[in-house]
């Protein structure tokens, strides 16, 4: 007998479901959209004209937003829109929402245009929706059934006592270790376990209101994608708040384009993306027409829910062929829907990602000649929709990627391709999941279910057809479908023939076509009347933020002003992570990490925020280095030349800029070492001059050595190996890995008499000081991890020398090496006076007075080094004395201290006169009295200046006799807790001109006390 079909238009005219022996059935996907499908997208009235004019619009256009987001919202929370007039309106920054109610609109995406104009270098997203990220989440309840079946909408919770209507909750299915097995996702084969899916990093959360209680049982209002059971974890619910999502947000009726480089169309150094959205609700984007872009036309993030995108194209995308780029119209979110949206040359054009937790759907969608797939492209998103899609020239796929993707795994559940066509249709189920395709045309691969291939299938539209049997026949009246001639019969007559071929002459209808002519179907008013203009309004000035005193050297202090600058250092990430919020969530502070799109710790690091997160952790430096790879599949350590350009993110960006020619090991572009990447030199200026107004500083790392010793994986990639430049560096290929593992090329690298190198060498570094010729809070080091020769560095000594005396500025150089490569260069007074700063990194004094020192241009990394011979104990006393020798033996320049115990030892740096020493935060005095003081060593730990002070540094909180002799007045006495930086007890009064007697206090720890005398 034969199994009905899982959804079938039946005699009556309406849909019949056949689900499963659990109750699972296909997904009413009607839910997805603005407002879950119950209202139209409203044309919402005008309150602001932005007219086109000339020059930089991006503060007149983010002025009339926030103008509109002062006014109080309507009954149907919508505060007004944002008129651009016609015109081309040219942005050099970004556009943000944060608000509810706000709409940005154009006078036309076709005739009598506005053009929005992303210019410039930026990688900054054109237009932002964003609300803020501050759920307040309650006490989870869990759910009573044994299982709960996909598309349900009614559930039981073991107590419902504290959830009442209208409750919103978030319903978290955990992914349990047993659900992870089923799925057989633990590893993909070989070494791929650190790929593996882990106990909760995939939990589905889906975002609902409650809509009814009777006793324990809650009614939601769209159904679940995923079924709750027991056996994999069963489910949860939790009530919540959600103070700053904001919703009834628009973009409307305008076109969005990217300035880009003409002569190389995979210039990457323009705008990524066209609209993104995050923390929103109830919004749209429609109407709008993209061009140029390098990233997505709209992308819609895991907070973004209810959001309508139609009647859209993106043309003529610009970028690299890779992962991360042109993934066109992209949903990370849920109840979400793309309709009537069109591609052209993208790679991911129609896709949902990560968790995507749903209904999410497309509807009536075409990819036109696309570099790879639409489907669904990362781990586990369940019930979506791709309804009337074609993917010309791709794939349309639901599948296992495997470890594809950073281990995406299974991408779909419980989804559903329906009339549809692709060049190939790849529809696989996951253990226990059924994916299903009907009425395709393709060809086919997968054990989903299939039926009606190559026929059509009736209803002609699924998501239409439900959302019609669930608000009523205006649904369908407002579907704008595109006219499709009724199928020719397989035996025409003579006068059906006839017609047909009169129609033949003239050319298919197009979706491109189709959505142009909604300006005609669906106009949105653009008519203004006595709507001032922001000119009329006024626009606000943003307050220019003033620098602190610059960073110099005095009295061998490094100081802003006259304040010793001390606090920790962060170093910043160089290889692994991921965009997953397991991994968001624990990664460290970084400038120059990218991730398209996506702004926020951990993310593309937001330069502001960022500066206050290290200076909330008293963290004062940031220690930079470009990152050893830019692609986390060569997180695996493999030698390999890739298959392919999918790329995993986030980017550590290098220096230099890709070329746009050939094919390097990554398989994106070779790099240019003769021009740079923009946005990071860029983002590096842009925290200097938070730096230099807030008291940071940025170590900026010339070089990383990192690249050419150690594991051959760390070569692969490298710009400079000459498989992935087009500059005739000269390296051999294949490269020489020792026993196909190791490499070692840093003797080539450092080869100074090679005429190509030394002028791509000389023309870096140049570049390194240029970036920052006029801001001060930034050290030039020669290179993370240098073990190198001393001829390097006394070439890199040379260029900076060269710079100095054309330019008359003066970058702080650090000294950081091998000591005997550091000595040598001091040595010789020619090289040392370029020098400003002494940075002990390489080298230390053991405990027992030995040095552990291993020689410069061993070809030998630090770690190397350090297995040969043994690094020893490090005391508090012989850090102190490797600082105290510098300083005393060179009181004109600056010591650092970042070997070994650094931070935990940062009193003995601090009081051997070492700068930057990771002391807790004191008061302002103390830092400005410090400045005047020198370090003595001849009672203890102290440092001393008659006329100022003393700070006194002493182990053991015992009394002690004081010699004040030679202190002239009055002075206060403070004691201070090494540990916090805190006051410990009160302020005594003393005075000088003899000795005294410090004693103990009732407040003092037994541990060490630091005493701080200041004069009165």
């Amino acid at each position: 007998m034969k199994l009905p079909s899982p959804v079938a238009m039946g005699e009556d005219g309406k849909l019949h479901y056949a689900p499963d022996s659990l109750g699972n059935r296909i997904v009413d996907f009607s839910y997805a959209g603005y407002m879950a499908g119950n209202k139209q997208i409203p044309d919402v009235p005008i309150k602001v004209v932005v007219p086109a004019k000339v020059g930089d619009a991006t503060l007149r256009i983010q002025s009339a937003i926030d103008y509109v987001g002062s006014l109080p919202p309507e009954k149907d929370g919508f505060r007004g829109a944002v008129l651009l007039e016609k015109g081309v309106h040219t942005i050099l920054g970004g556009l943000f929402i944060r608000k509810s109610g706000i709409i940005i609109r154009g006078n036309g995406a076709v005739n009598d245009k506005t053009t929005l104009v992303g210019a410039g270098l930026s990688r900054e997203t054109i237009i932002t929706v964003l609300g803020s990220n501050d759920p307040e989440i309650g006490s989870p309840v869990e759910v009573k059934d044994e299982y709960v079946p996909v598309n349900a909408l009614t559930f039981n919770v073991v107590n419902a006592a504290d959830f009442k209507t209208g409750d919103r909750i978030q319903i978290r299915r955990p992914s349990t270790k047993e659900w992870i097995q089923l799925l057989k996702m633990e590893e993909f084969g070989g070494e791929t376990g650190w790929l593996g899916w882990k106990p909760g990093q995939r939990d589905i959360v889906w975002d609902r209101t409650i809509t009814a209680i009777s006793r324990n049982q809650i009614t939601i209002n769209a159904p679940l994608t995923t079924a709750l059971d027991k056996k994999y974890g069963g489910g949860f619910i939790t009530k919540y708040d959600w103070p700053g999502r904001i919703s009834q947000v628009g973009i409307e009726n305008l076109c969005i384009e990217s300035t880009f480089d003409s002569t190389n169309l995979k210039d990457e150094e323009h705008r990524w993306m066209g609209v993104a959205m995050e923390n929103v609700e109830n919004a749209w984007v429609r109407q709008v027409h993209f061009k140029g872009l390098a990233g997505s036309a709209v992308a819609l993030f895991e907070t973004a829910s209810q959001v309508t995108v139609e009647d859209c194209k993106s043309l003529m995308p610009v970028s690299e062929i890779a992962g991360q780029r042109r993934n066109t119209f992209y949903t990370q979110g849920q109840l979400t829907l793309f309709q009537r949206c069109y591609a052209e040359n993208g790679f991911h054009d129609f896709t949902t990602g990560y968790r995507a937790a749903g209904p999410n759907a497309f509807v009536q969608c075409e990819s036109v000649q696309p570099f790879g797939f639409s489907g669904t492209a990362d781990s586990w998103a369940s019930g979506v929709l791709f309804d009337n899609v074609v993917v010309d020239g791709q794939a349309l796929s639901f599948k296992n990627r495997g470890q594809d993707g950073q281990g995406a795994g299974w991408t779909a559940a419980n989804s559903v391709m329906w009339q549809c066509s692709a060049s190939r249709v790849e529809n696989v189920s996951p253990p226990g999941v059924t994916n299903f395709a009907f009425g395709i045309w393709a060809e086919f691969a997968g054990d989903g279910f299939w039926e009606n291939v190559n026929e059509h299938v009736n209803p002609r539209s699924l998501y239409f057809t439900q959302l019609s049997e669930r608000i009523g026949n205006e649904a369908l009246s407002n579907a704008a479908l595109m006219p499709k001639e009724s199928e020719a019969s397989s035996s025409p007559g003579i006068q059906q023939a006839a017609e047909l071929t009169a129609k033949s002459n003239v050319s298919a209808a197009s979706l491109a076509d189709w959505i142009d002519s909604v300006k005609d179907r669906n106009p949105i008013p653009v008519i203004a009347g006595n709507v001032k203009t922001i000119d009329e309004i006024g626009i606000k000035t943003p307050i220019k933020k003033q620098n602190l005193p610059p960073l110099t050297i005095q009295n061998g202090w490094l100081v802003r002003g006259e304040q010793v600058v001390t606090g920790n250092r962060q170093e910043v990430p160089w290889w692994r992570g991921s965009v997953r919020p397991h991994d968001v969530a624990q990664a460290k502070p970084h400038i120059t990490r990218f991730v398209p799109g996506r702004s926020g710790a951990g993310l593309t690091d937001i330069p502001e925020a960022m500066t206050d997160s290290l200076l909330a952790k008293n963290i004062t430096v940031l220690d930079h280095n470009y990152g050893l790879w830019y692609d986390r599949r060569r997180d695996d350590h493999e030698r390999i030349r890739r298959i392919d350009s999918e790329v995993w993110p986030p980017f550590y960006e290098q220096p230099f800029a890709r070329s746009g020619k050939e094919t390097a090991w990554d398989k994106l572009s070779k790099y240019d070492l003769s021009k740079y990447n923009a946005w990071y030199w860029t983002r590096l200026k842009e925290f200097v001059q938070l730096a230099d107004q807030k008291g940071l500083v940025l170590y900026h790392q010339n070089y990383f050595q990192h690249n050419i010793l150690e594991a051959g994986a760390h070569y692969a990639d490298f710009p400079w190996r000459s498989a992935n430049n087009i500059n005739a560096t000269g390296f051999p290929e294949p490269p020489p890995y020792a026993g196909d593992k190791r490499i070692f090329m840093a003797e080539q690298f450092y080869d100074i008499e090679n005429p190509q190198r030394r002028a791509i060498h000389t023309a870096y570094i140049r570049k390194c000081l240029e970036n920052f010729a006029d801001q001060s809070g930034v050290i030039q080091f020669i290179g993370a991890e240098y073990t190198g020769p001393l001829h390097f560095v006394k070439f890199w000594l040379e260029v900076i020398a060269d710079w100095e005396k054309e330019t008359g500025k003066n970058a702080l150089v650090a000294l950081s090496t091998t000591k005997d490569v550091q000595d040598a260069i001091l040595a010789e007074p020619g090289y040392a006076k370029i020098v400003d700063i002494i940075d002990i990194r390489y080298w230390h004094l053991r405990e027992d007075g030995t040095f552990y020192a291993p020689e410069g241009g061993k070809n030998l990394a630090p770690r190397q080094h350090a297995r040969l011979q043994k690094t020893g104990k490090i005391s508090f006393h012989s850090i102190y004395k490797a600082v105290l020798g510098y300083r005393r033996k060179y009181p004109e320049k600056a010591v650092l201290y970042s070997a070994g115990n650094y931070d935990s030892n940062a009193w003995a740096v601090f009081l051997a006169g070492g700068s930057i020493s990771a002391i807790p935060r004191i008061s302002d005095g103390f830092l400005n009295d410090v400045s005047k003081m020198k370090p003595d060593s001849s009672d203890g730990y102290r440092l001393f200046n008659p006329e100022y002070g003393a700070i006194i540094y002493k182990e053991t909180a015992t009394s002690f006799n004081l010699d004040l002799s030679g202190f002239k007045g009055n002075f206060l006495l403070r004691r201070i807790d090494p540990a916090t930086g805190k006051w410990i007890g009160k302020a005594e009064n003393i005075k000088g001109g003899k000795s005294i007697k410090i004693g103990q206090t009732a407040q003092a720890t037994a541990g060490p006390v630091v005493f701080w005398i200041t004069k009165k």
